[in-house]
């Protein structure tokens, strides 16, 4: 009996272009014979509760959109058991670049349709799950000026919001906890990522893997900003790791805080959204989530 499918699309968040992208899917689902509903969620917390009611009646529920969503969506399911499919419909699509999810409809359907669940590592930050990654520094300065920006979309969202970042940008001082060992250093960014991949495309942890329960933890030490700008561009090949201002750490458990002077806040980033601020705990949470994905 083909598998019974609940999409989940918040219409508030871009939701229009990603219900229209759902729609040649669905008709390759409904014509395959699977039984499709699609539920339109009032934001990501009424997304998570539609997740976990349909989890409960039996149901495959897809996360359609980009990382916000089906980070959302997955982590409602993280620690169930449940069966989750990622439809890739939204600016990054980070999470599933890393999973090697198609986004084009027929093959994307033949996976839904007859792939088997593979247990992939989550994240529990502060509390709450995670599917990419925690990132706290300019990076999360970038991803709140591109979640601001109306009338750029994609890649061009992403680029500006980080050139606004790095030009009001002053160097942090970071206090980083990996698996008891404490590290220090001044800079951009902290990353604690379980996928490889952020902010649309950025292959800011090339080693990193879903499935062998650690988080690479990459550290951007301070840099002129001409150098930061190169980084910056070397971040789609992974090539960035090679320099002497980054360093990549690996552990289970990875706590960052602030250690400079009192008074400065830093917001932390987790699946493209802004949970909160700094100090963040990220701890992995292995083989906590079984996605329809291409084994790798």
């Amino acid at each position: 009996m083909p598998r019974a499918f609940t999409a989940i699309v918040n219409p508030a968040a871009g939701g229009a272009a990603s219900a229209a992208s759902l729609v040649p899917l669905a008709r390759a689902l409904r014509d395959a014979g699977a039984d499709l509903a699609v539920e339109y969620s009032r934001g990501l917390p009424h997304a998570a509760d539609l997740a976990r009611t349909a989890a409960s009646a039996g149901r495959v529920v897809l996360g359609v959109g980009g990382d916000g969503m089906v980070g959302s969506v997955g982590g409602a399911l993280v620690g169930t058991g449940a069966p989750f499919g990622v439809v890739p419909a939204g600016r990054g699509n980070d999470f599933a670049r890393q999973l090697g999810v198609p986004a084009e409809p027929a093959p994307l359907a033949r996976l839904l349709l007859d792939g088997e669940p593979r247990p992939v590592d989550a994240i529990e930050a502060n509390g709450t799950p995670v599917l990419g990654s925690v990132y706290a520094g300019v990076d999360a300065v970038a991803n709140a000026n591109a979640n601001k920006a109306r009338l750029l979309r994609g890649a061009a969202a992403y680029y500006a919001g980080a050139l606004r970042a790095i030009a009001a940008w002053r160097p942090a001082d970071y206090r980083v906890t990996v698996d008891g060992a404490e590290h220090r250093l001044r800079g951009y960014s902290v990353i604690a990522a379980n996928s490889g991949y952020y902010g649309f495309n950025k292959h800011i942890a090339p080693d990193a893997r879903v499935d062998d329960g650690l988080l690479d933890v990459v550290l951007i030490r301070s840099a002129p900003k001409p150098l930061f700008f190169a980084v910056m561009r070397e971040l789609e090949s992974g090539a960035h790791v090679h320099r002497p201002q980054v360093e990549v750490l690996r552990g289970r458990e990875v706590r960052i805080e602030l250690a400079g002077p009192p008074g400065r806040t830093l917001p932390y980033g987790a699946d493209g959204e802004l949970p909160g601020v700094l100090p963040v705990t990220a701890r992995v949470l292995p083989a906590a989530l079984q996605v329809l994905a291409p084994e790798q």
